[in-house]
């Protein structure tokens, strides 16, 4: 269930603490809703979201945008027309974090809203 992610905040990491085990990035994943992929070292996890329109998919990038400002973690993010990939993982311990998959959380969340 992702409820609980939605109301964690991500926390600053500088570095310093250990990336996610496969084993709980696998745990962590099957509790979001979407198809997040783990990439083959388990280092990251990315979603692909489809929109009617090119419009549509820079409207979603930029509610991200200002999510990812108000969390202090920022995904990359790719778009081509209407269609946005977002790749996430934590860039000081080159690996996922916890944030990771509270951001994962919450960007879902804004495709409910």
């Amino acid at each position: 269930m992702v409820d609980p992610l939605l109301n964690q905040k991500c926390v600053p990491c500088e570095g310093g603490t250990q990336p996610l085990t496969r084993a709980e990035a696998i745990r962590q994943i099957s509790d979001l809703r979407a198809t997040w992929d783990l990439a083959p070292n388990a280092d990251k996890i990315s979603c692909v979201f489809e929109f009617g329109t090119f419009l549509d998919a820079v409207g979603f990038v930029n509610k991200v945008a200002d999510l990812a400002e108000h969390e202090g973690h920022h995904p990359d993010i790719h778009i081509s027309y209407s269609i946005v990939t977002i790749e996430l993982w934590t860039h000081a311990i080159k690996g996922l974090s916890q944030n990771d998959f509270i951001l994962a959380a919450k960007i879902e969340h804004l495709l409910r809203e």
